[in-house]
């Protein structure tokens, strides 16, 4: 028995979706928060089990019988404690392997954003210090998330966006939850970690000229003063949390962090990763 968190999410879907493909779905068991976000997955035939990580015992409850977990990451901003809490619920109801999307990057010391990125290293060391059987998939950046990085009107204005020349290996969701499901079905990939990314590095500036070859129309890349760039999303309404993260990540693509290239992604998959231009074409429905 499988049991997937933040499963009306997209990764937790997209995980969902390449586990039915290749097991029966009375193996596959969904946490979700909510009722009715998760009716699309009951008519799949999925059992779901409402829990939050904030509530213990419905996190007790939920692991009843349950063998392996994919600890999908939060951004709440006490995800260690809820990641904890998982893990502890998962350790008492003798669950036997653990999976966690965590986060690919070089130096979380040196992040912008460390106390948020720093989170998931500290989820990492209690999983091993746990003594469950684990699997952490280091997450690169989502090639889906480009459209907050660069806005929707890129298009007609271009991009604007903090990241200097800095690089990303960008990775498909669909892909990076396939992956994840490949770990969950499989033997032998207990106590490992990966490196989960694609196999090239972009800069924004290859975004551009792809989203220029795509769509016919001239995309500009514009490399922006960090603060002058927060201080706009602030004028435009964005949520404190969305400018913090925006900000930070652009800060940390810029000094390199994301710079690291892998072939698990591919390992996993059993087949080359897209690249940025198919990412895209798929995103944009280009």
């Amino acid at each position: 028995m499988i049991l997937v968190t933040g499963a009306t999410g997209h990764l937790g879907t997209a995980t969902i979706e390449h586990l039915l493909k290749n097991t029966k779905a009375d193996k596959v068991i969904a946490l979700a928060r909510n009722e009715e976000k998760a009716t699309a997955l009951r008519d799949k035939g999925v059992e779901v089990r409402i829990g939050d990580f904030d509530d213990t015992a419905s996190l007790d409850k939920a692991m009843q019988g349950i063998e392996k977990v994919l600890l999908i990451s939060t951004i709440d901003h006490n995800h260690f404690q809820q990641h904890k809490n998982v893990v502890d619920a998962a350790r008492k109801a003798g669950v036997r392997h653990i999976a966690y999307t965590s986060i690919s990057m070089k130096d979380v010391n040196t992040s912008s954003i460390k106390d948020f990125m720093e989170s998931h290293f500290r989820t990492e060391d209690y999983i091993r210090e746990s003594g469950l059987a684990f699997t952490l998939l280091r997450n690169t950046l989502y090639t889906d998330v480009i459209p907050w990085y660069v806005g929707e009107h890129v298009f007609e204005r271009g991009i604007y966006f903090p990241a200097g020349t800095g690089t990303v290996p960008f990775a498909l969701r669909s892909e990076m939850g396939e992956a994840a499901a490949n770990v969950l079905l499989q033997d032998g990939h207990e106590n490992k970690t990966y490196s989960i990314t694609g196999n090239n590095l972009y800069s924004f500036g290859d975004i551009a000229s792809e989203l220029s070859t795509l769509s016919g129309k001239t995309v500009a890349y514009t490399e922006a003063n960090a603060t002058d760039y927060v201080n706009q999303l602030k004028q435009f309404g964005v949520p404190e949390s969305f400018v913090f993260l925006l900000g930070g990540f652009g800060a940390d693509i810029k000094d390199k962090q994301f710079e690291i290239v892998s072939n698990d992604l591919e390992n996993l998959l059993g087949r080359k990763p897209a690249s940025l231009k198919e990412g895209l074409k798929a995103i944009y429905r280009l």
